[in-house]
């Protein structure tokens, strides 16, 4: 159970109503986003992003095998939402 002072109380009222949800979940969202900064988990990454890399080697790319960090790394970039 988590208690909040008025202020609080309101200003998470208004921003659930801005997003489109209830408070509850967005004190989900906030505490889900605080532990993986925290603990370092880092951010979960998006369903069916590594499936793109199935076809990486049709890319035409003569340099996978030595950089393949790195388009790993691109391609869970340009999938994490903003």
């Amino acid at each position: 159970m988590a208690y909040l002072d008025k202020d609080q109380h309101r200003a998470l009222r208004a921003e659930a109503a801005r997003e489109g949800v209830s408070m509850a979940e967005l004190l989900r969202r906030v505490v889900r986003k605080y532990l993986e900064d925290r603990i370092g988990g880092g951010p979960r990454v998006p369903r069916g992003a590594y499936l793109k890399l199935v076809a990486l080697g049709t890319s035409g790319y003569t340099d996978v095998a030595e950089r393949h960090d790195a388009y790993l790394a691109g391609a869970l970039r340009d999938e994490r939402p903003r």
